[in-house]
């Protein structure tokens, strides 16, 4: 064959019937590979659901079916009373006020923590010394268990040997039954459980702070915008996340508040300074009541589920101008 007709042969391409390759076809041991590749990454859910229907779950129906007997913790026998339970709850003339404290702690814990977290992180954002061990510091109390912070207060508090009672009488006033009176008592608890979780919002804030795109603050400012202007207006709006996640965190903290509570006063005087968490455990451990204390149990868990539901989406569908 002469160059030139190899040439033409070249161009003509392969002849016409010349059968092209036939595809693999596909390995089933591939399609069986990557079923089982799906269920084992599914494995890894299964701790996870034991973990919630172990500790929570199995829990919440217990509390529920508790609810509906009249047992009273100790003995074997349970005898179901339907809605009875319930019922009593609306006759409690105790329950009212025990449910305007609970709202209490949870709502004014909540603005506390709010502004003194955010002017925290604001303060901590500048560029001053000593911020790391400042932070740390305001951090701190997080980490105490609040039986301990209950404690320390009480110290404070006290009538007798009291810090604070210490110094008015060096300041020649007369000593203050702090915990004598209600609304005293329920503002002590306010502000301790504030203190102690402030550091919760003001990292939260910070780190909010921090993320933030600084080209965004940058335009900011060649527009004129400084102080208060450029807060309001630019970094408030972006710190809507941090906001959400801080208030739904303390507001749930707030609203099942236990142990400061329990050091501090006890829910005394009588039961003026009692959350619905501290009333349960009275109702269960002092009056042997284990289904009353189960339904208090059950609307603590409803009120808390809805507040929440409610601030979360009123946060999440917040618009700032």
């Amino acid at each position: 064959m002469t160059s030139e007709q190899s040439r033409q042969a070249e161009m003509a391409g392969p002849p016409a019937d010349a059968a092209e390759p036939l595809p693999r076809p596909k390995s089933r041991n591939n399609g069986s590979r990557r079923r089982f590749h799906g269920a084992a990454v599914n494995l890894f859910y299964l701790p996870v659901v034991i973990i919630l229907t172990v500790f929570i779950i199995y829990p919440l129906i217990s509390g529920i079916g508790l609810s509906l007997t009249n047992w009273d913790g100790y003995n074997a026998t349970k005898t179901f009373v339907g809605l009875a339970n319930y019922r009593q709850i609306f006759a409690d003339h105790n329950f009212g006020t025990i449910l305007i404290n609970t709202f209490i702690y949870g709502i004014g814990s909540t603005v506390i923590q709010q502004i003194l977290g955010l002017a925290l992180a604001l303060l901590l954002n500048t560029k001053i010394h000593g911020k790391t061990l400042i932070r740390a510091i305001i951090y701190l109390p997080a980490l105490v268990a609040p039986v301990v912070m209950g404690i320390m207060y009480y110290f404070i508090f006290q009538y007798q040997q009291g810090a604070l009672n210490q110094i008015l009488v060096w300041l020649g006033l007369p000593k203050v039954a702090w915990f004598n009176n209600a609304h005293f008592s329920v503002a002590i608890i306010v502000l301790v459980n504030s203190i102690q979780f402030v550091g919760v919002s003001m990292i939260i804030y910070l780190s909010g702070l921090q993320t933030m795109d600084q080209e965004v603050l940058e335009a900011a400012e060649v527009d004129g915008a400084h102080g208060w202007k450029k807060f309001w207006n630019v970094q408030l709006p972006l710190l809507a996340p941090s906001f959400t996640t801080s208030v739904v965190l303390n507001l749930i903290g707030g609203l099942k508040l236990y142990d400061v509570i329990k050091v501090l006063t006890g829910g005394g005087p009588g039961y003026s300074t009692n959350s619905l968490s501290t009333y349960i455990g009275t109702v269960y451990f002092d009056n042997q009541a284990a289904g009353y204390a189960s339904a208090i149990g059950v609307v603590l868990f409803i009120i808390i589920a809805v507040v929440t539901f409610a601030v979360n989406k009123g946060l999440a569908k917040l618009e700032w101008e």
